[in-house]
């Protein structure tokens, strides 16, 4: 049996081996080119417009009850209302999926509370209410402890917090969804002689 031996070219395509059709090649560059003018002009909007943090401010928090079944069970009954706005003059904001709880020193003492989703306009307030409750919830062994021990100095400090997922607004674009938390602190006058029911503050900080 004879052998051929054929000389390979340096590059298959001089051959005809590999065609790429020219129209291909005009699609792909015209995609890309579309693709960056678009993502440019989104990323100049957001330098220019640049959206700032929604703000919240406690207004008011009241206790109606909390106390202890047995030596680790919690009932409570808290109501607050806080203040929402948004800075920006050009930029809207959705929340989504929002959810709000009590907390005393890094305890959970409410169940969640769910608060229905909202949009807020340019420069727009909003206030959020709430009623939180907490029915036979289990807390640490020391809380009886730490809250009488707070009744001694005067004064109890509790956490109220929303968690949820907002979305920002410019002209008819939305963006995706972005987590938020908020932590406000309420600090209430809780003495010997202090009301059994409700304890009330308007005293807090974001």
């Amino acid at each position: 049996m004879s052998q051929v031996f054929s000389k390979s070219p340096e590059h298959c395509a001089k051959q005809g081996g590999l065609t790429i059709d020219k129209s291909y090649k005009k699609l792909f560059f015209a995609f890309s080119s579309f693709f960056s003018i678009v993502l440019a002009f989104i990323f100049l909007i957001w330098l220019t417009l640049h959206p700032a943090k929604p703000q919240f401010s406690l207004r008011e928090a009241d206790i109606y009850q909390l106390s202890l079944s047995g030596t680790h069970l919690l009932n409570s009954s808290i109501q607050f209302t806080m203040l929402s706005r948004n800075p920006n003059k050009k930029v809207g904001i959705y929340y989504d999926e929002l959810q709000a709880f009590a907390a005393y020193k890094g305890q959970q003492i409410t169940f969640d509370s769910f608060l229905p989703p909202f949009y807020q306009g340019h420069e727009e307030s909003n206030l959020l209410t709430t009623s939180l409750q907490g029915t036979g919830l289990p807390v640490a062994l020391s809380f009886g402890y730490e809250v009488e021990h707070d009744q001694t100095a005067g004064r109890i400090v509790l956490n109220l917090k929303v968690n949820g997922k907002l979305r920002w607004k410019v002209g008819t674009w939305v963006s995706g969804r972005y987590r938020f938390n908020v932590n406000c602190v309420s600090i209430m006058s809780f003495g010997p002689n202090a009301p059994t029911a409700p304890l009330s503050s308007n005293q807090a900080a974001q």
